[in-house]
């Protein structure tokens, strides 16, 4: 004679909000805490003896409820003193420079007020004689390892 599955669905109820916990660990964006708080609920139905489809049920509807509720005021919550400077590639659009290697057919370098030097491709067509050395010209876009540049429209200080 097999045992009733049913009884012991506590078990299955723990494992799963426990797997959930761990994964949420991992990836710290509140989805499989949302997750395993609903289930809390199926596994709190279960306790009460509510039969193994009300149980799934309880635990989809808190999870949806607290995944659409909840989750979004966590999240702004915890980007709230977050410095909004941009870094990385991000800190280096719209950043001026100066031309130091002259433009030609391959393109040229240009020192960044950050202090790096970038090999540089215009944006378009663009007369050489404004991308001589020293002219200031201003970060659009990056592309790999190449900052693609347009001319500020400033002259060239000697």
């Amino acid at each position: 004679m097999l045992p009733d599955i049913t009884q012991f669905l506590w078990i299955v109820w723990l494992g799963f909000i426990l797997i959930c916990v761990i994964i949420e660990l991992l990836t710290l964006d509140f989805t499989f805490l949302m997750i395993a708080a609903g289930s809390l609920g199926g596994f709190g139905t279960n306790l009460l003896g509510a039969p193994w489809w009300v149980q799934i049920l309880v635990a989809a509807i808190l999870s949806v409820l607290l995944l659409v509720l909840i989750r979004p005021v966590l999240l702004r919550l915890t980007r709230k003193g977050a410095d909004p400077t941009p870094s990385n590639l991000d800190a280096l659009f719209g950043m001026t420079g100066r031309v130091v290697v002259p433009f030609g057919e391959t393109g040229g370098q240009v020192k960044l007020t950050n202090g790096e030097t970038w090999t540089a491709e215009t944006e378009g067509p663009t007369s050489s004689d404004l991308l001589g050395v020293g002219a200031t010209v201003t970060v659009r876009a990056i592309r790999g390892s190449v900052a693609i540049v347009a001319p500020t429209g400033r002259t060239p200080q000697p």
